[in-house]
């Protein structure tokens, strides 16, 4: 379905774009255009404007109708739910410790007690080298 739509929606793209760079110049934004042109009578100019509009509209229903349809039909995976979770020697080990050639990752043990804090740097003391 979202396929269908997507080439209506492209379809539908290409005949804007076209209506839209067919029509008239009214102000000559850029200097040029105002003169005649191949559809220049005020007949083709109602056709040219209400054809922009239904396609406008076309553009929009179409756009909406995309965006539904990716929320509710099979929803992406994540790549990194794709990776497995561990062989069982790694625990509580981050998705970098899985890869291939990565060293494992070893976790210290909760009864050794944690080293003091080194003593903050003055950012304005002059080395002793």
């Amino acid at each position: 379905m979202q396929t269908v739509l997507l080439v209506i929606y492209l379809m539908v793209v290409v005949a804007l774009i076209g209506v839209v760079l067919i029509q008239r110049s009214e102000g000559g934004g850029l200097g040029i255009g105002g003169g005649s042109g191949f559809m220049s009578a005020r007949g083709t100019a109602n056709a040219l404007t209400r054809t922009t509009a239904i396609l406008a509209t076309l553009f929009f229903v179409i756009s909406l109708a995309l965006g539904i349809l990716a929320r509710y039909e099979a929803k992406p995976t994540d790549i990194l739910d794709r990776i497995p979770t561990g062989n069982g020697t790694t625990q509580g080990g981050s998705v970098l410790d899985q890869l291939p050639g990565a060293a494992p990752a070893t976790q210290a043990p909760a009864t050794t007690p944690a080293a003091p804090a080194p003593a903050p740097v003055d950012p304005n003391a002059v080395p002793n080298n």
